[in-house]
């Protein structure tokens, strides 16, 4: 009679922790139609800078690509393109994804395996539902496109750790492909760079670094930018590190390991 009952209240308990499960995973958040990726894998090294003979330090954070500044929350540079009409529109496909930082990954990987979840599917459910619920996903990058001329902007922001603020900006065009390689798309591709370089030179002024950075300080992990053949690149490394390097302590202090006793 007891191992019966056993049964039944072991029945009970595992009917009641699938319900539970269930719930969790089930909310207005469908992770299907996102793109989820892990955060935290970038390589953080960069290159030394120094301002040019006479040129003085900018204050880089001023700068805006399309309306986009260093710093800027997340809800702000949604709102911008995704409610007002301007000339960059989100991407038709996965215009928002969605990060968990590496080690918050494994911390929750853990916990849901403790749990007795293995199945794969089931597993990446129950993570990514835990994130959610705890905060920790956040959205790390939103790519938006002007149809009519083929420019592209990915914006990148910080966890939520760091207020999920813009920390890089990649801005892309075309001025750097042409068609063919005779002289006519050559003088083409010539003037579209030429004309590219002017529209920057007379937005941001005169690079203050070699031929191409503006920075606001000789050390790299401060804010800069630097200008390709038909891209920018403005990033603020030093805000990124911070990030990384918040969530890897964080996750340490917080990894829930089991209650062992000695």
């Amino acid at each position: 009679m007891q191992k019966k009952s056993f049964i039944f209240l072991m029945s009970v308990a595992l009917v009641m922790t699938c319900t539970t499960l269930c719930c969790a995973a089930t909310d207005d958040f469908d992770f299907s139609n996102f793109t989820i990726t892990e955060s935290g894998g970038d390589d953080l090294t960069t290159s030394s800078v120094s301002l040019n003979p006479g040129a003085e330090p900018v204050t880089v954070n001023n700068f805006d690509i399309a309306g986009i500044m260093l710093g800027m929350p997340f809800d702000d540079v949604e709102t911008l393109f995704f409610k007002a009409k301007g000339l960059y529109s989100p991407r038709e496909k996965d215009s928002i994804i969605y990060s968990i930082q590496k080690e918050w990954k494994y911390n929750l990987d853990y916990e849901c395996r403790q749990q007795g979840i293995f199945v794969p599917a089931e597993l990446e459910q129950c993570i990514n539902s835990l994130a959610k619920n705890r905060g920790l996903l956040y959205a790390s990058e939103l790519h938006l496109v002007r149809e009519n001329t083929g420019e592209t902007i990915v914006v990148y922001f910080t966890s939520n750790a760091s207020d999920n603020i813009v920390w890089r900006v990649v801005y892309n065009n075309d001025v750097n492909e042409i068609e063919g390689d005779n002289e006519k798309f050559t003088d083409q591709r010539e003037k579209k760079i030429l004309t590219f370089w002017q529209g920057v030179l007379d937005k941001y002024g005169a690079p203050n670094s070699g031929t191409d950075k503006w920075i606001s300080t000789n050390n790299s992990y401060d804010p800069m930018m630097t200008a390709y053949y038909g891209s920018l690149d403005l990033v603020d490394m030093g805000t990124y590190t911070s990030d990384i390097t918040r969530g890897i302590q964080a996750a340490r202090e917080n990894f829930q390991a089991k209650p062992y006793a000695f």
